[in-house]
This record gives C-alpha cells, structure tokens and sequence, in this order.
C-alpha cells in the first residue's frame, strides 16, 4: 500500500559541535520505540555514531540516516481519535566545521530541518555556517533550544539572537518553567497551557497543570506576540485580531504558523533538554505541526538531458522515477551504498534506473531503509522517501537516478576545494595497493578530499577541509583498511590568479627529419570576467587561419594547463583566453602539436599577465575570558591576522578575525597556552587572497626546491 506522503518527515538535526544533536537522536529513537536502551555520547553508546572515531571523540563525523515512525496527537502517550502515524527520515549531521560538507549534501535531500542550539552557549560560528547552507537550500526550519537544565541557560536569549545574529524570525511558541537545575517543563503558547514532565519513565509522560501564577503575565505578552506575529502574516487572520485577538482558534493558529514557517516568514522556537528527556516529543509534535512535507513542494526541477529543456517532477508515485544520490558510503558487508532521495516515481529492487552523468544503466540489486550502519532491506522505494541502495558499477555523490525512458538531471551539488594537504606513504611495499584502493574509496565518499600526486616528488598528497578531517582520513584507513601509512607535516593548498591581460603569439616547431610538429597561436590572456570560473575561452579566428579541428585541442591545453600555474605549479581556478590569430603546416600541424602550442604559451604568457600566489584566508572566531584578550589580538597579528570584529557573549569576549591558513598550524595549542586552557577557538574557510610579495617568494621557492 502506497504510504501518505503528507505524512512523511524527511528532516535534519543541524548544529555547532556539541549542541547536543546526537543526544537528541538518541532520544527520538528511543521516544519513537525504535530503541529500547538510551544511547549516550559521553559513553560511547550512541546509535548514529556509529563509527569507532565518533564514539572514541564523543563528535558526529558522517551523517547518519534513521528511520522511525511517531503517532501523533496523543496525550499522556496515548492517541487521541484523530491520531496518525508520522513517517520520519532523520539525517543526524555533524557539528564540526571540517565535515561541513555532510551538512551541505544532507540539506540538499531534506524538506525541513531542526536547529538545535545551546541554551548556555547561544548562536555559534557552525550555527551561522549551516543556517547560511539552509538559507541557500532554502530550507524551512525550527529551532530546537537544548541544554535548558544547564548553569546560565537562557531560553529567550537565545531567540533574541537567532533574530539579530541569523536575521530571522524567531518566536517562541514555548516559554521554560523553572530554569538551570530547576528546569521542569513548558508553557505551551498556543494551546495556553503548562506541562511538567515526569521524571520516572524518561519524561514520556507529563502533567497538564495551571500555569504557575508568577509566569502569568509573561505568558500573556508572549502568546500575544506570537499571535500578533501570526496575524501580520496572516490577512484573514489580521481582522480578527484588531477586533479581538482572543477569537483566534487554536486550530487558526496552528494552520497559520506552518504556513509562516513553510514560507520561511517564522522560525517557531521550543526549548528542552535532551541529556534530562524534556522537550524532544514536544519538539517532534511541533515536527509533525509547522515542517513541510513532500508534498508541501509543488515538483522538483531539472533539465532534460537530450535538449537541455527545463523539466520537473511532482511528489507523486505516478510520475517517472527520479532521485538524487547524495551521499556514497563503504559497509565492510554489503559494499558500496548509495544513499539516495527519492523526488518522484517508484524503484523496485532489481530494477534498472539509469546514471545521467555517466549515461549508464545501473541495476539496483537491492534497497534499504537505514538505520544508521544497519539497513533493512525493502521491496522498494517510492516518491518521497529516503534509502539506500546497493549494486552500482559507477555512482558519484550528486549523480541523479532515473527512469530510463523519461530521463532528468537535477541540480548537483557544489562543494568547497580542499584547503590543506599532507603526503602519506605506505609504511611497507605490501601496502602500496592497499594505499590506493583505501584512498579512492575514501575519495568517492567524501568530495572535499582530494588524492593527487605530485609530479616533481612522487609523493601521493591527500587534501581535505582541515587537519582534523585528515586525521580522520588517516585513521580510518588504518582501522577500516588495515593500511599504515606515515605522513608528512600538513601543507596549505595554495592556488594561482592572473591579474592582468596580456598578449602572446607563441609558435610550436619541431623539424627533425621526415614529418615535424608545427602550431602557431596567437591569443590574449587574463583574468576571467567576474562571478565566472573554470577557463572562459573565446574564438575570434576568422577564416582559417587556424582550422576548426584544432580549435578544441587548443582550449583542452589551455584547460590541462591551469592545473599547473606559471610561478610555482599551483592550480589556476579561472582564466579568460581570447584566441585571436595564428597559423598552420599543411603537413605537419595536428592536434596535438595545438595542444602543446597552448600549454608552453600559457607557461610563457603568465609572468606578463602579472601571476600571484593565493593563499587561503580562514574566518577565525575566539571566545574568550576578558583578561587574555591582550594576549590573544597581539598573537593573531604576529599571525598576519586581521581583527574585524569584537562581541560579548555570556560572559565573555569573542574575537572575530581573517588569518591566513599558513599561520595557523598547532593554533590550538598556542591558544591554550595563552589563556591558560580557557579560551576556544573554531575556524572554517572564508576565501583565498593574494599572497604578501615575501610569502608568495618563499611558496615559490619552496616548490621549487
């Protein structure tokens, strides 16, 4: 029997480190029946972390999927009459900005998502990084308050800044009754009643009591903003509210809030604390309330890969089937899985879809509904849903999957380059093909880690987001593929920009006896036109003073070219040429000799066309105790640092600034040493920028070498 889409959740839990969102999975599962035993992070016994490295660090790495279902209304645990089962595909992502890309890829598949923050700790820099990666997705979501029973827990603080901080409409639809240590239960703003929860049976079940009198008139401003919010939103609603606010029905409200917070006008707030059971069947009633599901989005849209047409696809089981594989993972039973989203249609296993990036046919052996690194395997998948599958030959993270007489491809997925790098060897000769079957496995799972190597040296050079992320990397490859590597101290991938245009002619001849080589081109270079990447290159040959078959070989060795810059062999992210003369050998000219013309040309042009080394700028936030403030500003100015902005949260100072990667290598150690082991730190990628004349020299003589 088809399932009721309108009654399916295909949603996320996205925070900084160590908000607490594996805690609350854990939680759902449990609430949800799914486990029978709480899983805990601090133990190493949580579900969705289900490697050794998660479990060991007490951090989300990858993200996990879990399935579970939830009845909804019930009171005291029960169902009232018109209660429904809940489909929910959870994704617990993780919360460390080095695997942000786990964040990114799961967004792309989910219909809503819950935000959870720290009630002590407020918006964190990871909280804006994913908010800006939903905003982008536009993804609706609700913001989960966490942490409530803890020391400094600010429930509505926390909403202020969710507004002021991620430019949003946050309102809460709870307010806490009792805090830190007392933190007890909610008053429920729209049902306008308070509820305790029990400690005995792990709050599943609660009290409805009157609502405490010293909380009365704090009730009364804060339903009033609620409705009134609802009510700008809201035109029917708006007259009802300037006659007499107390007319509007709880139902009105309900059906005006999820309309708000679909649209993204409303952020509904709740509060809780997961480590305590309190708050999350709240939370996943709200779930089932305010968030979309898939029907909620009329059709997906791609194109159609013959004629480059738009076409879309509705939620619907009758449409032809499309999905989007978003992330690929290696399970030492079943092999490689593809995690995918069904948008539309109906697979079944043992069937054929087909793979529009590589133009294949690909025949699912089987499908699983995933319960973190456990999968149960099912008939088949329908529009909407969420799964796994095994059985490709050829199966990128982005591919999409669909029926083969109907094809679509939809938007992909875009994702940052690797900012750091460091070479590995294999420990023993017996490695060495171990070593390449380990990193290409890792390098389809994961697309912001990169395996090249370096021509000069030899060496194989791995590259990722930062050095906890190629920790990670080294680490699974010994435990999961039993290869010791050793490796080399990080280095920082630098890249390379042309800053001005330049003219070259530059003639390719080799005559050496029986038939030669010969190109001549004649071409401006520079820098590409603004917001455009990759090489942009224009043909302005008139008659055939070069003849069209060559045309291509001499963009294809302008493009190799770029992966080795003029200064020191860094990559050129984006460069225009402009091809505007030249000539040819009637006997000797081929397309190779072009191609080489263009790669020496390239080689020559750079240094007139004012080459610089790009060195990748990182966004650095310190929080700090006030009284090593001193210290730390004078330490990320020695770092080439550039303070851009001063805060006060709880208690304590933070530090915006731009640092350059180079300069901060072991920066966590220097920052506890500088305040005595209380100040943090977190750093994401910000941009890259030309290098200093100094540092740019030292790059280029290093490589050099």
């Amino acid at each position: 029997m088809a399932r009721d889409l309108t009654l399916t959740r295909n949603i996320g839990i996205a925070a900084h480190i160590d908000a607490g969102k594996t805690t609350t999975t854990e939680r759902i599962l449990f609430y949800s029946g799914k486990n029978h035993k709480l899983g805990e992070t601090h133990e190493g016994s949580a579900t969705t972390d289900w490697m050794e490295q998660e479990a060991e660090r007490g951090i989300t790495i990858t993200s996990a999927a879990v399935t579970v279902n939830w009845t909804f209304p019930t009171e005291q645990g029960k169902p009232l009459p018109d209660a429904k089962q809940y489909h929910f595909n959870i994704i617990d992502t993780p919360g460390h900005v080095d695997f942000t890309v786990e964040v990114n890829r799961s967004l792309r598949v989910l219909d809503g998502l819950v935000f959870l923050f720290s009630a002590v700790d407020g918006v964190e820099p990871q909280s804006e990084t994913n908010w800006r990666l939903a905003d982008n997705y536009k993804v609706p979501r609700m913001g989960f308050v966490n942490k409530m029973d803890r020391q400094g827990a600010d429930f509505l603080a926390v909403c202020n800044q969710v507004r002021e901080m991620l430019g949003s409409n946050a309102v809460p639809i709870v307010l806490p009754i009792g805090d830190e240590a007392d933190f007890k239960g909610v008053v429920d703003l729209v049902k306008n009643r308070a509820i305790i929860w029990h400690d005995e049976n792990h709050g599943s079940t609660f009290d409805v009591v009157d609502i405490p009198a010293e909380m009365e008139a704090d009730v009364k401003e804060y339903r009033g903003k609620l409705i009134e919010e609802i009510a700008a939103y809201d035109e029917n609603l708006l007259e009802k509210y300037m006659e007499d606010e107390e007319s509007i029905t709880e139902e009105e409200i309900h059906t005006a809030l999820r309309a708000a917070t679909l649209d993204m006008s409303i952020i509904p707030m709740t509060c809780g604390s997961s480590f305590k059971n309190k708050g999350v069947q709240f939370m996943l009633d709200a779930v089932c309330r305010y968030l979309p599901s898939p029907m909620d989005k009329e059709a997906i849209d791609g194109t159609d890969p013959k004629t480059d047409e738009p076409v879309s696809r509705k939620p619907s089981v009758s449409e032809p089937f499309a999905a989007l594989a978003f992330k690929i993972a290696t399970d030492p039973f079943v092999g490689r899985l593809a995690f995918f989203r069904a948008y539309s249609g109906r697979l079944d296993a043992g069937s054929y879809v087909l793979n529009t990036r590589s133009d294949s046919r690909e025949r699912i052996s089987r499908i699983f509904q995933m319960h973190a690194n456990k999968q149960e395997p099912i008939e088949y998948i329908e529009a909407g849903d969420i799964g796994a599958a095994v059985g490709f030959k050829d199966i990128k993270t982005g591919d999409t999957l669909c029926d083969e007489k109907n094809p679509i491809v939809l938007e992909s997925m875009v994702f940052p380059d690797p900012v750091i790098g460091i070479a590995v060897e294999p420990k023993t000769k017996a490695d060495q093909d171990k070593m390449g079957n380990a990193l290409a496995k890792l390098a389809e799972e994961d697309p912001t880690f990169q395996v090249k190597t370096d021509e000069a040296s030899g060496q194989t050079i791995i590259s990722g987001m930062g050095e906890l992320h190629l920790d990670i990397i080294v680490d699974r490859m010994r435990r999961e593929f039993k290869v010791e590597v050793n490796q080399g101290e990080p280095q920082v991938e630098y890249k390379e920009a042309l800053t001005k245009n330049a003219n070259h002619r530059e003639v390719y001849k080799k005559q050496s006896g029986g038939r030669g080589k010969f190109a001549d081109i004649v071409f401006e270079i520079g820098p590409a036109d603004e917001g455009k990447s990759g090489l942009e290159f224009v043909n302005e040959i008139k008659g055939g003073n070069i003849p069209k078959e060559f045309i291509p070989s001499v963009e294809k060795g302008f493009k190799e070219a770029m992966k080795n810059g003029p200064l020191a062999g860094f990559e050129v992210d984006s460069m225009k040429v402009t091809l505007k003369d030249g000539s040819f050998h009637a006997v000797d000219s081929d397309q190779l000799s072009f191609e080489l013309a263009a790669k020496l040309g390239f080689k020559e042009s750079g240094k007139a066309a004012k080459a610089v080394i790009m060195e990748p700028i990182m966004k650095l936030e310190v929080v700090t105790p006030e009284e090593y403030m001193g210290d730390i500003v004078g330490d990320l100015n020695r770092r080439r640092g550039t303070v851009n902005g001063m805060d006060d949260r709880n208690n304590a100072k933070v530090i915006k600034a731009f640092v350059p990667l180079s300069e901060m290598f072991g920066y966590v150690t220097a920052l506890r040493t500088l305040s005595s082991g209380r100040a943090t730190s977190t750093m994401e990628f910000e941009k890259y920028e030309a290098a200093p004349q100094n540092i740019a020299e030292e790059v280029i003589a290093k490589a050099k070498g």
